[in-house]
C-alpha cells in the first residue's frame, strides 16, 4: 500500500510551519486550511483560505490530502466533524472537545484518576461568589473556552477584583480555580501511534509571565516519582481519548505531586526546543503518528533552553555570536504579546547552555501586553 503523501492542516501559525518543515523531510506535502491570507504557514506550505464553519470549503480542502490534523484547539470541533465524514483526521473530535472545554477537560481528568486542582463551573456572578467564598482566594477565573496565552483569564486576589470580574463575565461559562502552591510549572509532550505505541519527551521546566510562556528547559531535574507520574498521566490521557498525535499536559510540582493544570490536543509551545534538542521533534514524531508511519526515539540531545520572542525580534547581529543557540522566526507581524518566533540554545553543558540562554535572554526586548518592553 503506498503511504498518505499530502497531509492537510488546520489552522496556517507557526506550529503549522514547523509541522510542514517537519513533513518536506519526509517527502511529504502540506496544504494547510486557514481564514488569514496572511496565515505565516505559507511560507512552507500551500494556503487555502476559508472560513473553519464553511462546509463545502471544507469538503474542497479534504479532498485535497490524506489526512487532516490541526494545529489548535479553537478549531471548532463541527469542522473536524466534516471533515471525518470523508477523510481521517488526528486527534479524534473527541479529543478536541475535551481540551477545548475547561469544564469538560477537568470531568476527564477526574474519570481517568488523574489528580488536579480544587475547581468549580460557573455561569454568572452569584455563582462566582459562591465558588469563592468555598474555595476562597487568590484564585485564576478561566473562560471554559476559546482562551490562551492569559487571554479570557482574571488572576482575583481581593473582593475588588472579584466584582470586577462579575461586571465582566455575563453568564458565559467559566471555570474557578483555586491557586495551587506550586513549586514549579513543569510539562510532558507525548506522542502515541494510531496502534498504540507511546513515547514520551524529557519533562521541560515552563516559566511563564503574563500567562504567556517565555522560557522552557529540558531536561528538567526531577527524580525517578516525579518522572513516572508524569508518564501515567501521559498514558492515562492517551488512552482515555485514543489519541493518536503529540499532545502535551502542563503540570504543577507541588511538593513532589504532579496536578494537572490543562492539556493541548497538538503540538506545543514547550516542546520546540525538541527540533534542535531531541533526536526526533515533537513536529516530525507528530507528521509520523497522524500519518501512520512509525514514530522515531525521543531521548535528548545534550541540555536545551527555549526562549520565546514575543511582540519584537531582536536583531541577529545580537545572537549570531552564539553558536549555540538556534533562532526561528515565525515571519508574522509584530504586535505586543504576540509570540513571532523563539531561540533555543542547545549544549552538551548544561551549566554553559544556561549562560548563553541568559546572555541572550537580557538581549530579548519582548513587548508583552500593556505595552511592557524590556529584557524577558
Amino acid at each position: 500500500m503506498t503511504p498518505p503523501s499530502t497531509l492537510g492542516i488546520l489552522g496556517g501559525g507557526q506550529l503549522a510551519q514547523m509541522m510542514a518543515i517537519a513533513a518536506k523531510k519526509l517527502g511529504i506535502n502540506c496544504i494547510v486550511y486557514d481564514p488569514s491570507p496572511n496565515a505565516c504557514a505559507q511560507s512552507h506550505a500551500e494556503l487555502v483560505v476559508g472560513s473553519y464553519i464553511d462546509a463545502q470549503a471544507l469538503l474542497r480542502f479534504a479532498n485535497r490530502v490524506d489526512v487532516v490534523t490541526f494545529e489548535f484547539e479553537n478549531v471548532p470541533a463541527v469542522s473536524l466533524d466534516t471533515i471525518s465524514s470523508i477523510k481521517p483526521i488526528h486527534p479524534n473530535s473527541h479529543a478536541l472537545r475535551t481540551a477545548s472545554d475547561r469544564i469538560a477537560e477537568k470531568q476527564f481528568f477526574e474519570k481517568h484518576n488523574i489528580p488536579i486542582g480544587p475547581y468549580q463551573a460557573i455561569s454568572g456572578g452569584e455563582s462566582l461568589r459562591k465558588a469563592c467564598a468555598k474555595l476562597g482566594l487568590p484564585a485564576v477565573l478561566k473562560s471554559c473556552s476559546g482562551g490562551y496565552d492569559g487571554k479570557g483569564q482574571f488572576v482575583i486576589h481581593t473582593e475588588d477584583e472579584l466584582e470586577n470580574a462579575i461586571g465582566q463575565i455575563g453568564d458565559l461559562p467559566f471555570i474557578f480555580e483555586a491557586f495551587v502552591p506550586f513549586e514549579r510549572e513543569l510539562s510532558v509532550i507525548a506522542c502515541r501511534s494510531s496502534d498504540g505505541e507511546l513515547v514520551t519527551y524529557s519533562l521541560t521546566q515552563n516559566t511563564h509571565q503574563h500567562g504567556i510562556l517565555v522560557r522552557s528547559e529540558a531536561p528538567a531535574i526531577v527524580n525517578k516519582d516525579i518522572q513516572a507520574q508524569a508518564m501515567k498521566i501521559a498514558q492515562n490521557i492517551a488512552d482515555g481519548l485514543d489519541y493518536v498525535g503529540v499532545f502535551a499536559v502542563e503540570l504543577f510540582d507541588v511538593n513532589g505531586k504532579l496536578l494537572a493544570n490543562e492539556m493541548s490536543p497538538r503540538v506545543h509551545n514547550s516542546g520546540h526546543w525538541t527540533i534542535e534538542g531531541a533526536q526526533t521533534s515533537q513536529f516530525e514524531n507528530h507528521v509520523r503518528a497522524v500519518m501512520g508511519l512509525d514514530l522515531r526515539p525521543t531521548d535528548s540531545a545534550g541540555h536545551s533552553i527555549m526562549l520565546n520572542i514575543i511582540g519584537a525580534l531582536p536583531r541577529q547581529d545580537s545572537i549570531a555570536e552564539f553558536k549555540s543557540a538556534a533562532m526561528h522566526a515565525y515571519a508574522k507581524a509584530p504586535r505586543a504579546g504576540r509570540k513571532i518566533g523563539h531561540i533555543t540554545v542547545n549544549s552538551a553543558d548544561t551549566d554553559e547552555c544556561r549562560t548563553i540562554a541568559a546572555n541572550i535572554q537580557s538581549r530579548l526586548c519582548n513587548a508583552m501586553p500593556g505595552g511592557e518592553g524590556g529584557p524577558a
